[in-house]
């Protein structure tokens, strides 16, 4: 069942490509849609209404995962997900034991003086899932309902700055305190931008095999490239929160942004 979810929503996701009729882009001077995530975080950004996007995110332990969002009015978008580990390579496939689900609504459009905030759900944690009786968690948890802030700057391009709060449902580990987050994106050029995020973990720190306390700081690098494709990469948890990260956590993601 699991095996034929994925396959039916990868098969979706090729079925709209050739379907868009404008091709968009978050990163770099010349960006034409918002970003509505930094690397594992979300922004108060959302998709233009008619708009839609497909990101692939490749990950440790052979692990892909494939989302697709909607934005379904101008102030709403709703998305969906669905990954497991040992999709790339020859160990027997672990698909996630559900799909992740997505859904954002901006009460308050940035003005001169105040910035954009939005509140939403994001079930999608990142990384392997882990499935031990006393986990039963992502790696990396999701955000679950959570409200953030964005303010964009025109400083040498574009300057946006995130910060919000969030309380995952993933507690099984003991830990359901609320945490924090902050992030930034800066464009380098027209086709680049730069970002980095900070999570502080407060949900994350009594499990000491997991988060050890230090927070996940992440660097991420977006390219715009062709039409509508953004290709990143990712270093994360640089502050080696969890013991089998030595320099930083690699990942590489793609994502499409099109237009019905």
């Amino acid at each position: 069942m699991k095996k034929n979810l994925a396959i039916c929503l990868a098969l979706s996701l090729l079925q709209i490509l050739p379907a868009a009729l404008l091709a968009q882009s978050y990163a770099g001077e010349d960006a034409n849609s918002e970003p509505t995530m930094l690397i594992d975080k979300p922004t108060a950004g959302l998709l233009k209404r008619g708009s839609y996007s497909v990101s692939s995110e490749f990950y440790e332990q052979g692990g892909v995962l494939m989302n697709l969002a909607v934005g379904i009015f101008d102030p709403f978008s709703f998305g969906i997900s669905y990954g497991g580990t040992d999709i790339l390579g020859h160990n027997k496939i672990a698909m996630d034991p559900f799909p992740g689900v997505q859904a954002k609504l901006r009460i308050f459009n940035e003005s001169a003086a105040m910035p954009a905030i939005a509140i939403g759900f994001d079930s999608q944690g990142k990384g392997p899932y882990l499935k031990a009786d006393s986990l039963q968690r992502y790696t990396i948890k999701s955000s679950g309902m959570y409200a953030v802030a964005s303010k964009n700057y025109a400083i040498l391009g574009n300057l946006s700055i995130h910060g919000g709060i969030n309380r995952s449902l993933e507690q099984t580990d003991g830990d359901s305190n609320m945490d924090m987050f902050v992030g930034v994106e800066k464009s380098a050029g027209k086709d680049i931008s730069i970002m980095l995020e900070y999570d502080f973990a407060a949900n994350d720190n009594k499990n000491q095999a997991l988060g050890k306390g230090n927070g996940y700081l992440n660097f991420g690098l977006r390219w715009a490239w062709g039409k509508g494709a953004t290709v990143g990469v990712n270093l994360k948890d640089v502050t080696r929160n969890q013991d089998n990260v030595d320099i930083g956590n690699r990942t590489l993601q793609i994502d499409y942004i099109g237009s019905f």
